[in-house]
């Protein structure tokens, strides 16, 4: 027998499995498990983070869908409000036909625009058919209305308009337009 360290038995350097009946594990099985499990926990992160970024895109573009789709609304009701209005005060009959797309597109509103937004656009609505309802103005009036502000029924509407979209953009001031 040789005298200093003492020899330990092959079977000392390998652990046992617990999942095996009983088997040897040596290092390498070891190593090798433990890096097939980082490879699984890596995947599984990148996997996880492309879903959560996928989702996050998604919701930016349905958000921008839907301010879009409200500009566009929005725009097209001061459009033709404004047209109608301007007939009202010079005309006091029109086609209900007429008033059909205004009311048309309050309606639209009331699905996805604010409480605030639709109150403004009834609004309009009624004073559009209260002004056909009422005598034309000559000239002269109109000079005094719009002197006096009576000429912008939208100016509530507009306000409320600009509003919301500031909310939806998520800034307090909106780029080109003086916020002051």
């Amino acid at each position: 027998m040789r005298r200093g360290r003492p020899t330990m038995p092959a079977s000392a350097h390998t652990t046992r499995c617990p999942c095996a009946k009983g088997g040897p594990m040596d290092a390498a099985s070891i190593s090798a498990l433990a890096a097939l499990a980082g490879s699984v926990v890596g995947g599984l992160t990148a996997l996880a983070t492309s879903w959560l970024t996928h989702q996050a895109q998604a919701r930016a573009q349905e958000r921008a869908g839907d301010r879009t789709a409200r500009e566009a609304l929005y725009r097209d009701f001061i459009v033709e409000a404004s047209r109608l209005y301007g007939d009202a005060l010079v005309h006091e009959t029109t086609e209900v036909s007429n008033l059909v797309g205004v009311y048309a597109m309050v309606s639209r509103m009331r699905v996805r625009s604010s409480p605030e937004v639709v109150e403004n656009a009834e609004k309009v609505a009624r004073t559009i058919v209260e002004t056909y309802l009422a005598p034309n103005k000559t000239l002269r009036e109109l000079h005094d209305m719009a002197q006096s502000g009576w000429m912008d029924p939208l100016q509530g509407f507009s306000e409320a308009c600009r509003e919301e979209l500031r909310t939806l953009r998520g800034v307090t001031a909106l780029p080109g337009l003086d916020n002051g």
